[in-house]
């Protein structure tokens, strides 16, 4: 028999959980709990018998004839209280309303009222609190989760129920938790919580359910001092053991504050407390209908813009305004108002000020909302007049102040500015990501190599590793110069990152968005028809668009995708299945194979946005750059998509053909993400740009057709050389008539090396008949080639020496099994 829970007391827990935590609760519902049950019910003899055996005895016999006393002591105790049960007799007694040290005090004042107690209340203190395991082990009683979180309430709990309730299950949590990344003291608070929840539930660990788990997670934070452990690293541990069901959460992301999930239309308007209440409806219902046809982050920009900076700022200086006729006056000083923002800032003194800045678009945007909300008003209501008619009104915009020339211009030249201040030391930021991830690894391994207290040698310095407590978990070193601690682990780890995502973003310029939702199932191939070559092809997905695209990896995208994926997989093999959160969306994506991945806490996650930003700008300031205005200079991930326009149109790739490699939708969108250079430029590509368009202005701005795009992709097979690949741009000839040896952008193909080993050893031949015959201008000639040779030599043993052949294990879809990726305009 069990008690559902009040309604104030479900009312209170409910408050203190997120939302997405509330619908869990609906979803997956906690053991209420239960009055009564048998071992509760049992006579006192019987207790006594059954709890003063195996497997609740000590070995210990001075603690054992201690726990004997006050097991006897407390069921003396209760037994003065009413109830039919023992349960009944604990929460009569008040003990669990008292908690930690109040409910001994409690058993001890009865007991020197009796004459029971010993004469040192300390002895007592501790016969009652050993005696109360077995009766909380033994399934007597269940304190409530309250009472149980409280500080120093019950010790050896875990042992106690891992010993009578439920050995295999423990035993299975204990074999988890040894293989599992966590530390002691996180696995330890773990098998605690488990422990809890059943002492306080009943059952076995395998009867814990999902809603038991948040109902915990609601107290932990308000249980004890502010430095409670809230570790969800028990949630793991139970959904590894297949303990829930398909449907429940593979994270406890899923419920936490910071994931609040979509919020109804009604609540979206309601946040902002508009007191007209036909308008409010008003704006429901045309949001309900604009919601069909646009994302969730357009629907709360809508709400947003209408709800806030529209209405709720008209009630604020016009109170009792109650149409959305507004006179000229009015529309005139809320335009002035969207204008601005609000912005604060904090002085050295710590004092908060507020001030007005203007928008950065001038409130264009939100200005275009409350026109299209006043003409989609005016056209509904020629359709639908009895429930839009009554709304209809000439719009407060006009169509003449929505003009963003100037705004699209000073944007423009912001834009091509930062580029033009970023394209130069793009090479300096990649040698110090790279040289900064080397050095890290390096005193990473060398310091593993060492135990805790030794010296070792990294880079040229001598380090110290440091002792700490728990040195499996992160490796941490006395840095030589400032005698400073240092994380070597955490170090190694930014380095790798902030490298692999400099070198993703600069040769593929994917969004940043795209960049996160890289998975293992992004790597696809294809077949050259022609020549039965398999190029390698990432797969980017739909996101700003609504549009995937392939792109052509490079040989050295492929070198930093291959790393990221040796350093993911985990032992068995495979990239971990991980959990990603769409901010933008507030919807949970199904776990995938994502490469940008790392080990946060118990599980593994999505590197978040905002750590790639914070990487790359931790990267930014190793190099020391600094911007014209001699501040810090710094890169936003989408600056590497206009770095990488920029480069690939300088260097011949036809504006059409850039702009499905990118993934827009307009050309000029594209060409507006190109930098212009020096005035001569400008004024010659203007002059070619009207030229062309007056010839043939549909041609050159349009979308490729089947016959262009299969000549790209042959530009591919016509790269191919004797002695490896040529790397020129599509579109452009040979510029060194055929000399592959001299020429930089050959990459040598390895098969090949004994042939260039051949090549050079007859140069050296010829340059030695040469010298002996006095063909000075034969001997020239011949060591240039030499020169070339010898560096595609350097090349080949570096490439030999920085990687080795990976299998990347390309996934293998069982609805396509057996069939290769094709291409746009390819028929399959």
């Amino acid at each position: 028999m069990t008690s559902a829970p009040s309604t104030a007391a479900r009312s209170r827990r409910e408050r203190s959980l997120s939302p997405a935590a509330v619908a869990l609760l609906k979803q997956f519902p906690p053991r209420p709990a239960a009055i009564t049950w048998p071992t509760t019910e049992q006579p006192q003899e019987r207790i006594l018998d059954r709890l003063l055996q195996a497997p609740f005895v000590l070995e210990k016999e001075s603690t054992q004839s201690k726990r004997r006393v006050g097991l006897r002591k407390i069921l003396a105790w209760l037994e003065q209280h009413p109830g039919d049960t023992w349960q009944d007799r604990w929460i009569a007694s008040g003990a669990d309303a008292a908690g930690n040290i109040a409910w001994r005090e409690l058993a001890m004042t009865w007991l020197q009222s009796t004459g029971w107690a010993y004469r040192t209340p300390n002895n007592d203190f501790h016969a009652l609190g050993t005696g109360l395991l077995p009766l909380i082990s033994g399934d007597v009683i269940r304190p409530s989760l309250s009472w149980l979180l409280t500080p120093g309430t019950v010790q050896m709990l875990t042992a106690e129920m891992a010993c009578s309730r439920d050995p295999d299950g423990f035993t299975a949590l204990a074999a988890l938790c040894q293989n599992g990344p966590a530390n002691y003291h996180t696995k330890d608070g773990a098998l605690r919580r488990i422990a809890t929840l059943i002492a306080a539930k009943g059952g076995r660990v395998r009867d814990i359910t999902v809603g038991d788990y948040v109902e915990l997670a609601a107290l932990l934070p308000t249980a004890g001092s502010g430095s409670a452990d809230t570790s969800a690293y028990y949630y793991q541990l139970l959904h590894a053991l297949s303990i829930f069901p398909a449907t429940a959460p593979p994270s406890v992301r899923f419920f936490t504050g910071k994931t609040r999930g979509q919020v109804s239309i009604e609540q979206m308007i309601d946040q902002y407390q508009l007191s007209h209440r036909p308008v409010r409806d008003l704006l429901v219902d045309y949001l309900r209908e604009r919601q069909l046809s646009i994302d969730y982050t357009s629907l709360r920009a809508l709400a947003y813009a209408l709800g806030k900076l529209f209405w709720k700022d008209l009630e604020t200086h016009h109170p009792g305004i109650d149409s959305l006729r507004l006179a000229p006056d009015v529309a005139a000083a809320w335009k002035q108002r969207i204008a601005l923002k609000k912005t604060r800032t904090t002085t050295s003194s710590g004092e908060i000020i507020e001030t007005n800045a203007p928008r950065a678009d001038h409130g264009l945007n939100h200005l275009a909302i409350v026109r299209a909300f006043y003409l989609d008003l005016a056209e509904w209501a020629m359709d639908d007049p009895a429930r839009w008619g009554v709304w209809a009104a000439p719009c407060p915009v006009r169509e003449e102040e929505m003009s963003r020339r100037k705004e699209h211009s000073s944007r423009k030249s912001r834009m091509d500015q930062r580029t033009r201040e970023r394209l130069p030391v793009l090479p300096t930021l990649v040698r110090t990501v790279d040289e900064h991830r080397r050095l890290a690894a390096e005193r990473l391994y060398a310091a593993g190599a060492v135990t805790p207290g030794s010296q070792f040698t990294a880079a040229g310095q001598t380090w110290c590793r440091s002792v700490t407590k728990n040195p499996a978990a992160k490796v941490w070193a006395d840095d030589p110069d400032t005698g400073l601690r240092r994380d070597l682990t955490m170090e190694e780890h930014k380095a790798f990152w902030a490298w692999a995502i400099v070198e993703t973003l600069r040769h593929t310029g994917i969004r940043v968005e795209e960049l996160t939702e890289l998975s293992h199932h992004s790597l696809v191939q294809y077949r050259l028809p022609g020549t039965g070559e398999l190029i390698p092809l990432l797969h980017i997905a739909p996101s700003k668009t609504d549009a995937e695209r392939l792109l052509v990896i490079s040989p050295e995208l492929a070198d930093v995708l291959s790393t990221i994926i040796c350093r993911v997989r985990d032992s068995s093999g495979a990239v971990p299945l991980v959990v990603s959160y769409d901010p933008h969306e507030r919807v949970w994506n199904p776990p995938m194979p994502l490469l940008f991945q790392r080990p946060t806490g118990v599980e593994n996650r999505p590197i978040p946005t905002s750590s790639i930003r914070t990487l790359l700008n931790e990267a930014l300031a190793r190099t020391g750059l600094t911007d014209v205005s001699n501040q810090p200079l710094t890169f936003t991930p989408h600056d590497f998509r206009r770095l990488f326009i920029t480069d690939a149109i300088m260097n011949g790739m036809p504006p059409h053909i850039a702009q499905l490699v990118v993934g827009h939708r307009d050309i000029n969108t594209t060409m507006g993400y190109k930098a212009v250079y020096p005035e001569e430029v400008i004024n010659g590509h203007r002059t070619f740009i009207t030229r062309r368009r007056a010839t043939r202005p549909s041609e050159e701005y349009r979308i490729p057709t089947d016959q262009e795009w299969e000549e790209f992709l042959g530009h591919f097979e016509r790269r191919r050389v004797a002695l490896g690949d040529c790397g020129r741009a599509y579109g452009t000839g040979c510029v060194h008539e055929h000399s592959c040896l001299r020429c930089s952008l050959l990459r040598p193909d390895p098969s090949q090396r004994q042939r260039i080993v051949e090549i050079r050893d007859n140069l050296l031949a010829r340059i030695a008949e040469a010298e002996r015959e006095n063909w000075l201008g034969e001997v020239e000639g011949l060591k240039v080639s030499l020169a070339g040779a010898e560096q595609k030599l350097a090349q080949l043993d570096e490439r030999a020496r920085r990687a080795t052949t990976i299998d990347l294990g390309l996934p293998a879809f069982p609805e396509i099994a057996g069939r290769t990726a094709t291409l746009p305009g390819e028929r399959s």
